[in-house]
Parts: structure tokens; sequence; C-alpha cells
């Protein structure tokens, strides 16, 4: 792979997208640029029922890219497919990243973050594998990781920054 993933991990409900929504911008501002890949357990169509792409797709096809001048986006219908981390971060232009983050996929192989709060169902331990890079968390934890505060995006934004170098 051309570029480095960086996955941020949790369960359910413990803010991976909040987090990301706090960080992706001062990556940005620091010249990072970023490719973002989320996992999510929900069916999902990115285009609007009733529009020609959702028709065109629904007729049938395949694989339907959707362009303008502003963006573009590809659809591809993989029913019996398993998801691939590896393929979904082959189709992303590498020449224009520096960085792909990856929201979900916890079990993947690849350089992770953990987050973690008190109260959100599941363990921490049950989240660190050795692929884990650092824990960012609520609570002050005694751990063999870096432990950052997950209410210091700017201190996660440069332990990243840090990681990428």
């Amino acid at each position: 792979m051309g570029v480095p993933l960086l996955a941020i991990v949790a369960w359910s409900g413990t803010g991976k997208t909040t987090l990301l929504q706090q960080v992706i911008p001062l990556l940005k501002a620091r010249g990072i640029r970023t490719g973002l890949i989320k996992h999510t357990h929900h069916q999902m169509d990115i285009d609007t029922p009733g529009k020609d792409s959702y028709l065109l797709r629904k007729a049938g096809a395949d694989q339907v890219i959707v362009a303008s001048h502003q963006r573009w986006a590809l659809m591809c219908e993989t029913p019996d497919k398993p998801l691939d981390l590896a393929d979904l971060a082959a189709r992303m232009d590498y020449s224009a990243l520096d960085l792909v983050l990856v929201e979900g996929f916890k079990d993947e192989p690849v350089a992770k973050i953990a987050l973690w709060r008190r109260g959100v169902k599941g363990e921490v331990a049950d989240l660190l594998d050795e692929h884990v890079i650092a824990l960012v968390s609520d609570e002050n934890l005694t751990i063999d990781l870096p432990l950052l505060d997950i209410n210091q995006p700017v201190k996660i934004a440069d332990f990243i920054e840090n990681w990428l170098r």
C-alpha cells in the first residue's frame, strides 16, 4: 500500500466519528491530506431514492459512478463479497493523500488507535491487540501504551503527525 492506514477502533457509541470530526481539520491545517474509510453495520445508500443514479443502480448496474465538478462517488453492489479493507484502501487516490484514516475494522491487522470510555459497552482489554499504537480515553488508565486524553484533540493530532513521520 502506498499510504499508511490508521484505524480508530472502539465500541459503538464511544465517539469515533466525533473524535475524527475534531482531528481531521487539525491534520488538514498541518498539511496532512487524509482519506477516510468508514465501516458501518447498517445498510446504506449514498444516492437518493428516485434520482437517476439510484434508479440505474436498482435497475441492476453493479457499479455506478456519480460525478460533478465538486466530487464523485463510486457505488459498488457487493452482496456476496466480504468486506476487504486492503481492497477498499486500494481504490483511493494515493497521489492525493498522506494518510488513510479508518473508522472501525477493529479486527484488521493495521495500526490502530483504540478509543475507550468508561460506561460504554465492552472492556478496554478487548480492544487491544498487537496493532494498537495508543489508547484514547476519558480515564487515567495504567497501560503499556501511550495514553491520550479524549478531550484533547490537538494532542491526538500531534500523536498522529509524529507517528506519520
